[in-house]
């Protein structure tokens, strides 16, 4: 009789240690699983800032001479802004960048055989950065006029800015997560287990790219500065315990 017991506590046991191990088994494996998805949360936005830049240049053989020309012409497109509504606060010219010009003579061989003088290239720019698009906007289209007073001024496209950008980070932020538990919840439901807690998140690329406009994103995130309407996104990448 006790040689029985024996034998039935020794089973038993063993039952005990097999259960207990495929339980533990089973729990390891599903408190391991989790579900890998990736949110997305998009933007459209105005630009609330333009910056435009103007080069304009002299060249003459006396240095003094176009040093004097360049900043009249400096004297005349300050002038020009502030009719046109800028103030002297949003305009910032760069100091005058000179040059000497040579122009090589050549033997008739093709070889370089001395260059001659042909006189100083004199070089500025102007800066204006501004939160009223409008006025900025309208004087980069006209500011071309000034050439009609013999000034060779390289207007350029502006560029748009936001002044803003964090908080619009952190709003899209908001939204991915918010996407990428609804997506989540919805894999889970699908196979028949509960969402459990969030293990981990990883914020994807930063993106800015114009409004309907058929740009590509960049690897590093795009920033397009040339659209005055915008669309932001960004993505993120979470995974989930299963329960």
């Amino acid at each position: 009789m006790r040689l029985y017991m024996g034998h039935l506590i020794i089973a038993v046991a063993i039952i005990l240690a097999v259960f207990l191990a495929a339980a533990t088994v089973k729990y390891k494996f599903k408190s391991a699983e989790t579900i890998t998805v990736t949110g997305l949360a998009e933007k459209d936005f105005v630009a609330d800032q333009i910056v435009w830049t103007g080069n304009f240049v002299r060249n003459g053989f006396d240095l003094k001479t176009a040093y004097e020309e360049v900043k009249r012409d400096e004297g005349e497109i300050k002038r020009y802004l502030n009719t046109a509504g800028i103030a002297d606060t949003n305009i910032v010219f760069s100091s005058v960048n000179m040059n000497r010009n040579y122009e090589q003579k050549y033997d008739p061989n093709g070889r370089v055989i001395g260059s001659t003088f042909t006189g100083y290239n004199l070089s500025e720019s102007v800066t204006v950065a501004s939160r009223n698009l409008d006025v900025v906007e309208k004087m980069s289209r006209q500011i071309t006029n000034l050439l009609q007073k013999g000034i060779e001024l390289n207007s350029s496209a502006p560029s748009y800015y936001y002044s803003r950008l964090n908080e619009l980070k952190i709003d899209l932020l908001a939204k991915a997560s918010a996407d990428a538990k609804a997506r989540a919840e919805s894999i889970a439901k699908n196979s028949g287990a509960l969402l459990g807690d969030l293990r981990k998140a990883n914020m994807g690329v930063f993106q800015i790219t114009g409004k309907n406009a058929n740009e590509d994103y960049s690897y590093g995130g795009a920033f397009n500065t040339t659209s005055k309407e915008k669309t932001a996104s960004i993505t993120l990448k979470v995974d989930y315990q299963v329960r």
